[in-house]
């Protein structure tokens, strides 16, 4: 289950995961689901998308990435 190019693979969430959990809600209890809510929407979002680098896109964050892509969209 563990080979690389194995479609039952889950690293990629399994290190998802366990940056979520060692940086959002590690020890932490929330007072109503809103604000689990919101604080899970901003996690990702507003850190992990946009700041996280990311091997499989050379380096760079996601949200750079996504904007390369598109403006080589435009000019095709």
């Amino acid at each position: 289950m563990s080979r690389r190019d194995n479609c039952h693979n889950n690293a990629v969430a399994e290190s998802f995961f366990a940056t979520f959990k060692k940086r959002v809600t590690k020890k932490k209890l929330y007072d109503t689901r809103d604000e689990a809510r919101s604080e899970i929407f901003n996690f990702i979002e507003m850190f992990y998308n946009s700041k996280k680098r990311h091997s499989h896109t050379d380096g760079v964050s996601p949200a750079q990435f996504e904007n390369a892509w598109f403006t080589k969209q435009i000019t095709v």
